[in-house]
This record gives C-alpha cells, sequence and structure tokens, in this order.
C-alpha cells in the first residue's frame, strides 16, 4: 500500500506576514492586500483591509499574487484562530432539489455570518492601526494596480 502523505506547497521567501500582495486573478484583482498569515494547505490568508479597499479575509493562493516590497506590521494581529476549517462551506443542502429550486427564495441563509463580521472588524481594527501609522499607505492600499499596453519598460538608449 501507498502512504500520501500531502504536504503543503513551500511558501515564496518574498512573500511574510505583513507583506503587501497584488492579486492577479478572480473577483478582487489589481488589489493590493496585506498577507496575514500561510494556512497549511499552502494558501495565503489575508485582508484588505475590508474599510479601505473592500477585499475582506480571503485565502488566496501564491500563484495569483505578486509580492512587493512593502511591508506593514502586522505582530499585533491575532490570526490563531483562522485555519482552512474556517473557511470551509457549511454541508447544508447538497444540491438542491427539484421543489427546492421552485419554492423561490424564501428563506436563505445569510450570505456572510455575524461571527464573520465580528472577526473582519477585530482584524481590520489592527491592521489599520499599523496602516495608518505608515504615511500615505492607506492611500497605497486603496489604489488598484493594472497594466495597459504602453506600460512595458522602455529600453534605455546610451
Amino acid at each position: 500500500s501507498r502512504k500520501n502523505n500531502k504536504q503543503a506547497p513551500k511558501i515564496r521567501s518574498s512573500i511574510t506576514p505583513g507583506t503587501v500582495l497584488i492579486l492577479l486573478a478572480g473577483r478582487f484583482r489589481g488589489k493590493r492586500v496585506v498577507c496575514l498569515k500561510s494556512l497549511e494547505s499552502g494558501l495565503l490568508l489575508v485582508t484588505g483591509p475590508y474599510k479601505v479597499n473592500g477585499v475582506p479575509l480571503r485565502r488566496v493562493n501564491q500563484a495569483y499574487v505578486i509580492a512587493t516590497s512593502t511591508q506593514v506590521d502586522v505582530s499585533g494581529v491575532d490570526v490563531a484562530s483562522f485555519d482552512d476549517a474556517y473557511f470551509a462551506r457549511s454541508s447544508s443542502g447538497d444540491g438542491e432539489g427539484e421543489e427546492e429550486f421552485f419554492e423561490g427564495d424564501a428563506a436563505k441563509p445569510a450570505i456572510v455570518s455575524d461571527q464573520r463580521k465580528a472577526d473582519q472588524k477585530k482584524v481590520d481594527a489592527a491592521v489599520l492601526k499599523a496602516v495608518d501609522a505608515t504615511p500615505m499607505m492607506k492611500g497605497y492600499l486603496g489604489a488598484k494596480f493594472s497594466l495597459r499596453k504602453g506600460d512595458k519598460p522602455h529600453k534605455m538608449a546610451f
């Protein structure tokens, strides 16, 4: 019998807690986020902070981020309670049946639970304290990153 020990991928050396990352894919592509920690699955726990640019606490694959040289001090942020199980979807209603589908939107559960909102506020308060301590950091995190056709680096003529 073969044993299959899944090991989490090695996190790039440029990505450490407090590094400002640029998201490259998904709903929040182009947004700058603060890395809080790496999870056991190899994904990164990041936050916007939500108040600054609208990015909530999320897990992100390191393949879809660019690490910048900018750092934010996140030593005062308590992220010990966040793991992969925290982000797991609830298994209520494994695939809707036909009757449930046609009943309509009678009683849909809340999209974001009160627990998630409270956790977001707690983490954001600590991160924002560090962001406000650095001049212009709030504006930097709020600015969107994008490249256009003419933005390629120019060749220097000597």
